[in-house]
């Protein structure tokens, strides 16, 4: 009777770490760290909830951006991103076409949206701009 409680309980450890491992796996925002790590672009959103802000990995820099909801001739849609960084000081060494660039990769996910990004990109986006 005990052999078999152990077997039963053994089985079922073997089940957890197996659910553990592939949970841990398959966790975004593990990748979203993985890619942060590996200087690569990352984009974690949920599409589908316009409440929950998105986060994104760029050259090693994380980005969050704040979506709101508002109309378009169609249909309600996302119209206005807000992307910041908490972590100015990584901010060195990108340039004017990184930034041009995750512009692009937003506005992929969301053609309707104005995107504005907050101090200091905002700043030194209109410095660049200006002839």
């Amino acid at each position: 009777m005990i052999v078999i409680f152990l077997r039963l309980l053994l089985l079922a450890l073997v089940v957890f770490i197996l659910y553990s491992l592939a949970k841990y796996v398959l966790n975004p925002k593990r990748k979203l760290e993985l890619a942060q790590e590996q200087n690569q672009f990352y984009l974690l959103d949920d599409p589908g909830n316009v409440r929950k802000n998105f986060l994104l990995t760029y050259k090693g820099v994380r980005f969050e951006g704040e979506k709101y909801l508002g109309t378009t001739d169609q249909a309600f849609e996302v119209v206005s991103i807000f992307i910041w960084t908490d972590t100015p000081s990584k901010l060195q060494g990108l340039s004017l076409s990184d930034f041009t660039f995750i512009t692009d990769k937003v506005k992929e996910n969301y053609p309707h949206a104005a995107i504005d990004w907050k101090s200091p990109v905002r700043e030194f986006l209109s410095k660049a701009q200006k002839p």
